[in-house]
């Protein structure tokens, strides 16, 4: 059976930001409620070495569009990592997402037989299409998702499985 990589990339990125969305409208509700500065969230982290928040959605945006875009063979849009505010970080999410919708599945007719390669600080990772969606995008987006989500959970925001798993 032959992997649709248009089926498993924009889709479930698209899904997954929808679902960051509205984490991030229940942490707002969540600081309107106690009346906390937004970057009582924005900025808070799992551990001292991990990013935060604001960050944690800047790199699931990244991902996404990245991943859709190297598996087209599409020069990456680039979004500048400027946001501030949860409105702000509403818009990237909204950008994101007409990104990703502008992909079609002929756009990824010939992704399987593609080399794709990402430099990273000290050296480059080479995959196949089929690796670099499965082994690469798709953890690094859901870890970056996740740790959205354990970041406001841990700082007391009311959210659950079921606003991570997302309309099923």
């Amino acid at each position: 059976m032959s992997l649709s990589i248009y089926a498993h990339a924009p889709a479930q990125f698209i899904r997954g930001l929808r679902i960051l969305s509205e984490l991030l409208h229940k942490g707002e509700a969540y600081l309107r409620d106690k009346q906390l500065d937004e970057g009582t969230l924005l900025e808070a982290r799992l551990a001292p070495d991990m990013f935060p928040l604001l960050r944690q959605v800047q790199i699931v945006s990244d991902t996404s569009k990245g991943a859709a875009a190297r598996l087209s063979g599409r020069e990456v849009p680039s979004m500048p990592d400027t946001e501030t505010s949860f409105a702000e970080l509403q818009q990237r999410i909204e950008k994101t997402i007409a990104c990703l919708r502008e992909f079609s599945a002929e756009d990824f007719a010939d992704s399987e037989g593609r080399t794709i390669v990402l430099k990273a600080k000290d050296r480059e990772l080479t995959f196949n299409a089929q690796d670099y969606l499965l082994n690469f995008a798709i953890p690094n987006f859901y870890f970056h998702l996740t740790t959205a989500y354990d970041i406001l959970r841990h700082r007391g925001v009311d959210v659950g499985k079921m606003d991570y798993l997302g309309a099923l």
